[in-house]
């Protein structure tokens, strides 16, 4: 459990700290061939990264009074499909960045085959980072991969998101379409993320549906919050190229709606997000403190 005293800020770091020391350990080191491909992995996979996604299946797991000894293997697994996405986001066939937390991206590195095995390798490792973790039952290890996978492929997951994205580059879309492409392409993980804490922690019916339309809401603050981020924070503080959206003419929220509306639009899906924590019998303020931490995230 995370002590009262203990602000959001240094509970992220301890779980960026206990996610990193699991990933270690979970993937191949440098020096088993293929020399190159583990390189690589582990190029992308510890350059620095936030660890929000993992950080959030603790927080939600702590709610529900589950230790961090259960959690680490899926929240290490999350954290690989997403470093996995970034890889492949980062490809000159898609959004082509040479930028990622703040280093050269893979396939800048290790060129672009490389980075696409990367990637690969990364999205399996993680499935099998739950499919080995005997702490858990095997129902409860059926059902996170089941919603993991369902959260990071297609029809309503991350990859249809991004490609839902890439379609978008340079169209009008109406609003509907734009909510839709980012509760997909990143909303989707991190409702996946905040899910696996409440099914190892046992949720129930009630507080699971919660659990979700909140972190539903959270994801879209969080796309929110990144668009304008991209328009308003300079490339050495947000560790990847600013301004790439408008260039690459992405459906953003500050290019549909404009800085001004799309900081209302953030303030009132935070308020709707927190509203969904009432339905929770449990102490859920730092889950409280979770979404007043993107919502003034300034990276």
């Amino acid at each position: 459990m995370v002590p009262e005293t203990e602000n959001l800020q240094q509970f992220i770091a301890k779980c960026a700290e206990v996610v990193d020391s699991k990933l270690d350990k979970l993937v191949p080191t440098a020096d088993i061939e293929p020399i190159a491909l583990h390189r690589a992995i582990r190029h992308s996979l510890f350059a620095g990264g936030k660890r929000f996604r993992p950080a959030f299946v603790f927080a939600v797991g702590n709610v529900f009074g589950v230790s961090n000894d259960k959690l680490i293997n899926v929240a290490a697994a999350i954290e690989m499909i997403h470093t996995y996405s970034l890889i492949h986001d980062d490809l000159p066939s898609m959004d082509d960045d040479d930028l990622r937390r703040g280093r050269e991206t893979c396939h800048k590195k290790f060129g672009e085959a490389t980075a696409i095995l990367a990637g690969d390798a990364l999205q399996n490792m993680a499935f099998q980072a739950i499919v080995d973790d005997v702490g858990l039952s095997a129902e409860t290890r059926i059902r996170l991969v089941s919603i993991i996978a369902d959260a990071s492929g297609t029809p309503f997951g991350m990859v249809a998101g991004q490609q839902e994205d890439l379609t978008a580059e340079g169209q009008e879309i109406t609003i509907e379409q734009l909510e839709q492409i980012h509760r997909a392409k990143t909303g989707s993980m991190i409702r996946v993320s905040a899910q696996s804490g409440a099914i190892i922690g046992d949720a129930g019916d009630v507080e699971f549906e919660a659990i979700t339309d909140f972190a539903e809401n959270l994801g879209l603050l969080f796309q929110i919050t990144d668009d304008l981020l991209d328009v308003t924070q300079s490339t050495k503080t947000l560790g990847k190229t600013a301004g790439k959206d408008i260039s690459a003419s992405k459906a953003t929220y500050p290019a549909v709606y404009g800085i001004a509306e799309s900081q209302n639009m953030a303030e009132k899906v935070h308020e709707k997000a927190c509203r969904e924590l009432a339905r929770i019998n449990k102490p859920t303020q730092l889950l409280r403190d979770v979404a007043d931490f993107i919502l003034h995230r300034e990276k």
